[in-house]
């Protein structure tokens, strides 16, 4: 809990830090070279408690490795993000942009869920299950650095965009940010999409054991529908955009979302003229299409708020905006 207090409390530090950085290299990519190689280590570190016993040490070694963590993630991610509103040039690269992020967000959170398979073969061929755990997680992290270490030296920023260094300190930046009306009403929707949707996935395995009396692994088909299906909205989700415009998709994925709690909440005995396996498709069906609008539309956004600031302050914070979504 501690840790994700400090979390908060230094995106936008970080985000005020690559806002005013004067490197040759821009402001983002020298953040990114920093931190992948260090957190792909204090990753693996996390699970590399020094006492084979419950100890004290141990406590203190978590505390810190897992501040260390979030530190560094956020030193990575920040400047990272701030990205969307530096390269592309027009909507449709933005909107290409953030979908390919969406997309390799959701591959690399499947590889992650793999572990137990992975280290179940290690298992399997007479390793011990805490060796085996922490090899596992030395091999995703070594997967997770290289792929981080992709955009740190495979982009030129300077060639894509030549903003400024910020001038603010964190709190006047921050300040700044939430004077912002349109970021105001932005993150006001954010924290109710946000809400919302981790009482979905959170509640999701009471939904299908307690409301649709369906076997557990079922929570797993409704993840994967939900996931997969998303995927498939994807490119549709891009010229819808083009034709109607942001707003009123983010209106219509509301409006689907509703349908889907809704639905949720009456599904099992209420809605008992429904076969119970139909019921759980519906979910997936009402649910998937608003998770595709949600998964590429909201970063963009704040991409556009940040550029239109940019354009009536004449200072360039997209690092902060992003920091302040976050936070």
């Amino acid at each position: 809990a501690f840790g994700r207090v400090f979390d908060a409390v230094t995106d936008p530090l970080v985000g005020n830090w690559s806002d005013k950085c004067k490197s040759r290299l821009g402001r983002r990519i020298p953040f990114l070279r920093w931190s992948a190689l260090p957190l792909g280590l204090v990753f693996v570190l996390v699970f590399c408690a020094p006492v084979s016993a419950v100890s004290s040490l141990n406590t203190i070694w978590l505390f810190i490795t897992v501040i260390a963590y979030y530190f560094l993630i956020t030193c990575y991610c920040t400047p990272y993000t701030s990205l969307l509103a530096e390269l592309p040039h027009n909507q449709e690269e933005k909107l290409k942009l953030s979908m390919c992020i969406s997309l390799t967000f959701i591959v690399g959170t499947c590889v992650g869920y793999a572990a137990p398979i992975i280290w179940g073969i290690f298992i399997g061929n007479g390793m011990a299950r805490i060796p085996a755990m922490r090899i596992t997680f030395a091999i995703l992290s070594g997967l997770a650095t290289v792929f981080m270490l992709v955009p740190a030296f495979g982009i030129n920023e300077k060639d894509y965009c030549n903003a400024q260094p910020s001038s603010s300190n964190m709190f006047s930046s921050l300040g700044k940010t939430f004077k912002n009306k349109d970021f105001r009403t932005f993150v006001g929707q954010d924290i109710i999409y946000w809400f919302g949707l981790a009482m979905f996935q959170t509640g999701l395995p009471f939904f299908v054991t307690s409301l649709l009396h369906l076997p557990e692994a079922w929570t797993t088909y409704m993840m994967g529908g939900l996931t997969f299906l998303s995927l498939i909205y994807y490119p549709f989700v891009s010229k819808m955009t083009a034709k109607w415009g942001k707003k009123k998709l983010l209106i219509a994925a509301f409006i689907g979302f509703v349908l889907t709690f809704g639905f949720t909440a009456l599904s099992g005995e209420k809605l008992g003229f429904i076969p119970i396996t139909l019921q759980a498709v519906i979910i997936v069906l009402l649910g998937s299409f608003p998770q595709a609008i949600f998964g590429i539309i909201p970063q963009t956004i704040v991409a556009d708020i940040a550029l239109s600031d940019q354009i009536v302050t004449g200072e360039s914070r997209s690092g902060m905006f992003y920091a302040a979504r976050t936070f």
